[in-house]
């Protein structure tokens, strides 16, 4: 028997493994890498009927849930850009502010109107120092942008 006889196995991705493929992939890997590794890890399915009938489920089950967060995502857009809010601030002349406005100062005020998001989706181009209005991006992932109308206001003492 030759020792270097490579010995390949045909499986099936269940997750995004790099430098081998994306999940529901085939992808053909040395035997002992399969069932050492990623079967046993549940990274793989062997490649048989019953499992590629199971990937094709899962693969359905996934692309339902991704459109369904897709659309999640597009109503929030929506709601987010048919709302204004407004964010009282101290000011030491006519129109500059204290400090600045926050992205802590936007979450709250999100979460005022029944919006919660993560601070880190909210996109401050240049910091706001002054009295005004100004759109604010939020960016909620899978490349859907809302545009937040943001109304700086003299906070009255």
């Amino acid at each position: 028997m030759v020792q270097n006889e490579e010995v390949k196995m045909e499986v099936i991705l269940r997750v995004d493994i790099p430098k081998l493929g994306k999940r529901g992939d085939i992808v053909s890997v040395k035997d002992g890498y399969a069932r050492n590794f990623l079967i046993p890890r549940g990274l793989a399915y062997p490649k048989t009927e019953e499992n590629l009938l199971r990937v094709e489920k899962e693969k359905k089950l996934f692309e339902k849930k991704k459109e369904a967060e897709i659309e999640r995502l597009k109503s929030l857009s929506e709601k987010i850009s048919s709302i204004s809010i407004r964010i009282k601030k101290k000011t030491h002349d006519e129109v500059k502010i204290y400090g600045s406005v926050t992205k802590e100062e936007i979450q709250e005020a999100l979460k005022k109107e029944g919006i919660e998001i993560d601070k880190r989706s909210i996109e401050i181009k240049e910091p706001i120092k002054e009295l005004g209005v100004y759109h604010v991006d939020v960016n909620l992932g899978k490349d859907i942008v809302a545009k937040l109308k943001l109304w700086v206001e003299k906070e009255e003492v």
